[in-house]
């Protein structure tokens, strides 16, 4: 590693921070900040000779959601520059290295700004916006290396014990009970028993390229634009799909409370849908709300690992620091309910359409 730095920061005696990033990631073989003096850089390896775990296993598959070097393709193509203009970017590109163990080494710049972990609902509206212009003005991509079918492919990729929606006992767990919202047990067996039926519409519906995996720990704030990190998923998706991720992701993860989700909802979407008008889209707005509202598919395995869960210790992304479980559990709850309102306005947009 030390001819990189020495190309990249212009010497070898730097220092190395380890990121926060999801380790059970078999694509992931670690993420750093490396500094020399006032110079710093982010060196991401991909690799496929790392075991994953709870389904994140490597692909060679250049189609697949989870294909290992898809990352490094992105950047080599230089395809965020289809967004140029729109507000959204992605940290440039120092050097790309294929490692002698066959590993890549992405060396990336360190982008300085607010996290979208920090913004108000106000900054996430404008990112909203401008996740609207660049979809709105890219349109449909095709390269040989994108992903295709992510969502249905993701979530079916997890070993989830969705036996416990069943299971009375599992809800009768005082983390559980006391802080689920009444009625919410029923709405998320329902979602899982229409899982098909939402994958299915999500793949009928208009398409873009989706960064897949937009939420905020993956968006920087550079002076107004938006810098998007991680486009190991990048591929075809639904029109909406992005936003339906970064919406709820916002209060998943403690970010935000989940009783700003109503303002939010509004806030992002609205501006989503100003931005493709912007970019000059004229498509049926309705298969956008579709899109967005249909998204809540995604979060099916979430309470079953939830129910699992109950008895282990709580801790935040990337395992770093723990999160008090009766929070986490109340304010998930909370948005679980609310995307039960998305899966039911789904099902009416879908009968009408």
């Amino acid at each position: 590693m030390e001819d990189e730095m020495v190309r990249v920061l212009g010497g070898a005696d730097a220092i190395v921070e380890p990121l926060t990033h999801n380790p059970k990631n078999a694509v992931t073989g670690g993420i750093w900040r490396v500094r020399r003096g006032s110079r710093s850089a982010v060196l991401k390896v991909l690799t496929r000779r790392k075991a994953g775990g709870a389904g994140w296993e490597h692909s060679d598959d250049p189609r697949h959601w989870n294909y290992w070097r898809r990352e490094a393709d992105v950047y080599a193509d230089g395809l965020p520059e289809l967004w140029a203009g729109s507000g959204v970017t992605a940290p440039k590109l120092l050097e790309l290295v294929e490692r002698d163990d066959g590993d890549l080494a992405l060396w990336t710049e360190d982008v300085a700004g607010r996290p979208g972990t920090a913004w108000d609902v106000g900054r996430h509206a404008l990112f909203g916006r401008q996740l609207g212009l660049a979809q709105g003005a890219a349109g449909e991509v095709e390269r040989p290396w994108l992903s295709r079918s992510f969502l249905r492919d993701y979530a079916g990729s997890k070993p989830v014990p969705y036996e416990l929606l069943e299971d009375d006992e599992a809800w009768r767990h005082p983390l559980i009970s006391e802080n689920f919202p009444p009625g919410l047990r029923g709405e998320l067996v329902r979602l899982h028993r229409d899982r098909e039926e939402f994958l299915a519409v999500l793949e009928s519906l208009p398409r873009a390229l989706c960064h897949l995996d937009v939420w905020p720990s993956n968006v920087i704030d550079r002076g107004g634009e938006s810098v998007l990190v991680d486009w190991a998923f990048a591929g075809d998706g639904a029109l909406g799909e992005d936003v339906g991720n970064h919406i709820p992701d916002s209060v998943f993860d403690l970010f935000l409370p989940a009783d700003l989700l109503p303002d939010l909802e509004a806030a992002v979407y609205g501006a989503y849908v100003r931005g493709l008008r912007e970019a000059g889209w004229r498509g049926d707005e309705r298969l956008v709300r579709l899109a967005v509202c249909a998204s809540a598919v995604k979060y099916d395995f979430l309470t079953p690992m939830m129910l699992a869960g109950v008895a282990t210790t709580q801790v935040g992304y990337g395992g770093a620091r723990p999160v008090d479980a009766a929070r986490r559990y109340r304010e998930r709850g909370k948005a679980l309910m609310f995307l039960a309102g998305w899966a039911d306005e789904a099902r009416r947009l879908a009968g009408s359409l």
